[in-house]
């Protein structure tokens, strides 16, 4: 599935000033747990490998098992305050999935982008099934990557509150909580973003991340 012709100079990301970008993924991991404020605990070199880690998340799962994508919401959404600030708009097509290993859930992903967008460069999203996003991203020499940026989800959040109702029909098993870590970037196509947020449920942080990949 083609995304278009080359692509022209992309706009420059300029979040807005009262939304202020989250910290870029530290180096060590004492500085990756100052960034979060330390709520989430102690970060250990495997968790910080994976929230640093470049190329195809889908890519580094497949390293342990077989990958499948569960697409749980797809459409038109009022977007979060931090995916406005990102993509310059206040509605947008969202996608979220979960992407299973071996049938157990590992990873939570939502994909954000203008209504535009999925007119014109990133029509092809709408189009994925279950078929990973990694086929658009990581495929493509036109589509270029914003630094990835960690986070840990505050309880309260609106973003806590959504994955963990999801989560809780996705991985009913007491030995599978809910996803803390988070990590997210922006993807560029043709001048329109894609934001992708990725968190990790707990099991899959202890796993090794592999090589660096592209």
């Amino acid at each position: 599935m083609r995304l278009g012709q080359p692509s022209v100079r992309r706009a420059r990301y300029d979040p807005a000033p009262m939304l202020p970008r989250l910290p870029a993924v530290p180096r060590s991991a004492s500085a990756l747990a100052r960034s979060s404020g330390g709520r989430r605990g102690a970060v250990s070199p495997s968790l910080r490998q994976w929230l640093s880690a470049p190329g195809s998340l889908t890519a580094r799962l497949r390293l342990h098992g077989q990958v499948s994508v569960q697409v749980l919401s797809q459409g038109r959404r009022a977007l979060w305050p931090q995916e406005q600030a990102a993509l310059g708009c206040r509605a947008g097509h969202v996608r979220e999935v979960v992407l299973r290993v071996d049938g157990r859930a590992a990873v939570w992903a939502r994909s954000s982008t203008p209504l535009a967008a999925v007119k014109g460069p990133w029509r092809a999203i709408k189009g994925l099934g279950t078929r990973p996003l990694a086929e658009l991203l990581f495929e493509h020499s036109q589509v270029k990557r914003d630094p990835l940026i960690a986070q840990a989800f505050a309880p309260q959040s609106p973003q806590r509150r959504r994955l963990a109702r999801q989560w809780a029909h996705l991985s009913p098993s007491p030995d599978c909580p809910a996803p803390t870590w988070a990590r997210r970037s922006v993807f560029w196509h043709r001048g329109h973003p894609l934001q992708v947020l990725e968190s990790f449920a707990p099991w899959v942080t202890a796993l090794s991340a592999g090589p660096k990949r592209r």
